[in-house]
């Protein structure tokens, strides 16, 4: 089997989801969701707002924002151990003389008006807002496939510092960064990068389990990019477009059972069943077998205990990175014990190829499209006859 360095990089992720939300309780109180329904998801204060002002999120745990006169303060809370802090950033606009007593915290100028992304799902982000021409370098281009990242590459006006495990240094102080944004992952630092004196944003949204919590991570990066009208305005939309989607499914009443992923032997990684992917199985009206366990990272199971669980699912839905389309002969070439699901009898195998479809860059600021498109496996009658898919095929003979 054929396994990509992005496939291997998040299948380090979820493990790292796993480890994090393990026995943690998500179930947001009464109260707070009746204070959210108060304060909406606007973010911005109300009028009268004085010093110190919490900018209000709908969704997003990963990290908290208060507003003061001369600056604005930035957390982004440890997911690995939640009694500490993972960065502070104090943002200060760049035409205002730097305040006396700031609070500590790394200092970012603003707007930053020259950026270098770790990761695809980032610049997917700073083009939504329309910041992408803030874009001036990306770590491993070839996984990206978003049009303009590919265009600037070839034109020579974006730059490829390398892998991001270990981008190159010199490049990076090339272009003369104002802010690197970055992924983290448990235990692994970022080496010489951290001394070169360039701000640098762990963005932890893959850690949020709900698809608009992942979303609502594009409003911090318009804080950043001096772009938070236009980040609220994207947010809004797509916020009211994954409801809008969701609601085609209220009143489904045959929900087929769906099986995840694939195997890589001896183990086979499935969604916990408060994770992200779980929680997009349920809207778009499936239902997963593995829905009653409380993670919101990833199981890490034998072979033998998801045929024991899944052998009898009437959907399963893979991803891979492929040059060409995977086949049901292919599928089945790779793991000898294919055939004996139900749904790989009965033609119902769907897939994602993330080698050609920018299914990473969209999925986590657009949510509400991988909704359609799941919509579309399991009940295309809800859509029209002639969608499209943007994500997904299915696999044939």
């Amino acid at each position: 089997m054929i396994i990509c360095a992005q496939t291997v990089a998040f299948r380090r992720l979820y493990t790292v989801e796993s480890l994090f939300w393990k026995g943690m309780n998500l179930k947001i109180s009464i109260l707070t969701g009746l204070f959210l329904l108060l304060i909406g998801c606007t973010g911005r204060p109300s009028a009268g707002a004085g010093e110190g002002e919490i900018y209000a999120l709908a969704y997003a745990k990963g990290f908290t924002v208060e507003r003061h006169a001369a600056y604005t303060r930035v957390v982004v809370r440890n997911p690995w151990d939640t009694t500490k802090l993972l960065r502070t950033y104090v943002l200060v606009p760049d035409t205002a003389d730097l305040p006396q007593d700031l609070p500590r915290g790394e200092v970012v100028r603003t707007p930053v008006r020259r950026i270098v992304a770790y990761a695809s799902a980032h610049c997917g982000m700073l083009e939504a807002i329309g910041a992408e021409g803030q874009l001036v370098g990306v770590c491993e281009s070839r996984y990206v496939n978003l049009d303009f990242v590919r265009r600037g590459i070839a034109e020579g006006t974006l730059t490829d510092v390398g892998e991001a495990a270990s981008p190159n240094l010199e490049k990076i102080i090339q272009l003369e960064p104002d802010l690197l944004i970055a992924t983290p992952i448990e235990n692994m630092g970022y080496g010489q990068v951290e001394k070169i004196g360039v701000p640098l944003l762990e963005a932890t949204e893959y850690l949020e389990n709900t698809p608009l919590g992942r979303a609502e991570w594009v409003r911090l990066l318009g804080l950043f990019c001096g772009r938070e009208a236009e980040a609220d305005s994207v947010f809004r939309r797509i916020e009211a477009n994954y409801k809008a989607v969701k609601a085609l499914t209220d009143n489904v009443e045959d929900r087929p059972t769906v099986l995840p992923e694939m195997p890589y032997p001896p183990v086979w990684y499935v969604p916990g069943g408060e994770s992200f992917m779980a929680n997009l199985y349920r809207d778009a009206g499936a239902d997963y077998p593995w829905s009653d366990d409380p993670l919101a990272g990833s199981l890490t199971l034998s072979i033998e205990a998801v045929l024991e669980r899944g052998v009898g699912a009437e959907v399963w839905v893979i991803k891979y990175n492929r040059p060409q389309d995977m086949t049901l002969a292919g599928l089945r070439g790779e793991f000898d014990a294919a055939s004996r699901f139900a749904a790989f009898q009965n033609r119902r195998v769907f897939g994602v190829n993330t080698g050609r479809t920018p299914y990473y860059d969209e999925v986590p600021i657009y949510p509400d499209r991988v909704l359609r498109d799941l919509i579309w496996v399991f009940h295309p009658e809800l859509l029209p006859a002639d969608y499209a898919p943007r994500y997904f095929h299915r696999l044939t003979d």
